[in-house]
């Protein structure tokens, strides 16, 4: 079994591939914008807004990988402190961690994206352009093995 982390900015693409990837190994997929999203509409509020979905993740991952499933974590990872749960996480079950930095190389196609997105508003919480702007100034340079995958060359079904 396997822990895979598909990291990177929110309209680059990253839950489309780890989606795709889940499908195929087969995998359980966790988001951690699901389990942010949900604690927003249950008004849980704190101190450092967006942790708390990381640790419901992580603990959700360590029951699936405690059962023999491989698991794709799905989530902007932009700081070390939420990185090092996933590293914390596959060393205390002795499992392998592959961490897959998702990058749009184009930010004219990036932001066709993410507009799209946020005009569709599936839910509370998408972010316009501004907002992945403002989180791409905040987002720390990945140190360590992994794979990175630009997907502005890849097709939508």
């Amino acid at each position: 079994m396997v822990l895979a982390v598909f990291a990177g900015l929110p309209g680059v693409g990253k839950s489309t591939l780890a989606a795709r990837v889940a499908a195929e190994l087969p995998a359980t997929l966790l988001a951690v914008d699901t389990v942010d999203f949900a604690l927003r509409r249950y008004d849980v509020t704190e101190t450092r807004p967006g942790l708390a979905a990381y640790g419901v993740v992580a603990a959700l991952a360590e029951i699936q990988l405690g059962t023999g499933q491989h698991v794709i974590v799905d989530a902007v990872n932009p700081v070390k402190a939420t990185r090092q749960i996933w590293v914390d996480l596959a060393e205390r079950l002795g499992v392998p961690l592959r961490v897959v930095e998702v990058v749009c190389g184009n930010d004219t196609e990036h932001r066709r994206r993410v507009d799209a997105r946020h005009a569709r508003r599936d839910h509370d919480g998408i972010p316009d352009w501004v907002r992945v702007l403002e989180r791409r100034a905040e987002y720390e340079p990945y140190l360590g093995p992994r794979l990175v995958v630009d997907t502005f060359f890849a097709t939508e079904p």
